[in-house]
């Protein structure tokens, strides 16, 4: 039996620190020149990088930051703030540090608030329910270089990713289940996941199978029958070919096809960020409505809701 002090750090993917372009930049720079993101070879992707990537997209990316903005910050992290909180609630005994793959509060500053309550074992939980090289590898990476610094080095139990944690499933059914008292049973639900570049998977992420596993779950939790569920995927960037079939393409054949109701989850996502609340609930949707489609909702993330955070202590418990 372990007899460190164990504590949890969260981790989750960043944000910009103000939805101006300057701080979209800053933020978009350290994102894109992450080798496990973007593997393009780098010179030539540094010049395009700053020479075109960025100048360009930094301005837009920062007005739809604008639109979804809050006064504790991005909604990204004033939902991982209150997941920090409350999960610290649910386990006094386990210090809870929150920490970003890229900006601030940095995955550094995470481990040292570790370190300086004396925890001498940590349990990492990346708040990406499906392993991916570009999310959850990323974290490990950046782990690594932080404790190489570290002349005592904890324990680490670094927990791989949680797709078909069946307390998991049990949360985003429930979330589903409120969508569809609220709103009625769709004709469709849609379960929209990140995408990644077709030729990582090529090359061996088995990400589509961790999201072709939730999304098999998550229908027999929900008790849907097959045909009423369709999985896509958004948010591709570049011009090589990402995992199919694309999230912005799905809906405008289903409003083509002139479906009258849908509802549309992303399960990959621990929190609403601006893939969610702006990508999905608003430009998906006037696609979906243009292209002749009904009823269109958005189903939100699990957030900070009590069903996620209790997943999330149990899910830790089980290595302190």
């Amino acid at each position: 039996m372990r007899q460190e002090k164990t504590g949890v750090l969260l981790v989750n993917l960043g944000t910009p620190q103000a939805p101006t372009p300057a701080a979209v930049k800053r933020y978009l720079r350290q994102f894109l020149s992450d080798r496990r993101v973007v593997d393009a070879p780098w010179l030539i992707w540094w010049c395009i990088l700053r020479g075109i990537v960025l100048p360009l997209r930094a301005p837009r990316v920062a007005k739809l930051y604008q639109s979804v903005w809050r006064e504790g910050g991005s909604p990204l992290m004033v939902y991982s703030r209150s997941q920090q909180q409350k999960l610290q609630a649910r386990l006094p005994d386990m210090p809870v540090a929150l920490g970003m793959s890229y900006g601030a509060p940095s995955i550094q500053s995470a481990v040292d608030e570790l370190l300086d309550q004396g925890v001498g074992h940590i349990v990492v939980l990346s708040l990406y329910p499906q392993y991916s090289c570009s999310t959850v590898a990323a974290v490990w990476d950046e782990l690594a270089r932080v404790l190489a610094k570290t002349r005592s080095v904890p324990g680490v139990t670094f927990i791989r990713d949680y797709a078909t944690d069946p307390d998991y499933i049990q949360a985003l059914a429930a979330t589903a289940r409120r969508a569809f008292t609220q709103h009625g049973e769709p004709d469709l639900l849609l379960l929209s996941y990140h995408g990644i570049p077709q030729r990582y998977a090529d090359e061996g992420d088995d990400y589509p199978q961790r999201c072709r596993d939730t999304t098999r779950e998550l229908v027999s939790a929900l008790g849907l029958a097959p045909e009423n569920v369709m999985m896509s995927f958004q948010s591709r960037f570049g011009k090589e070919p990402w995992l199919t079939p694309y999230t912005d393409e799905t809906v405008k054949m289903l409003g083509e096809q002139g479906v009258k109701h849908i509802q549309v989850m992303c399960p990959g996502f621990a929190c609403d960020c601006l893939e969610t609340l702006e990508e999905i609930a608003v430009q998906n949707r006037e696609i979906f409505r243009h292209a002749g489609g009904g009823k269109y909702e958005y189903i939100p993330a699990l957030n900070d809701e009590d069903e996620h955070i209790a997943m999330m202590a149990r899910l830790v418990a089980r290595y302190r």
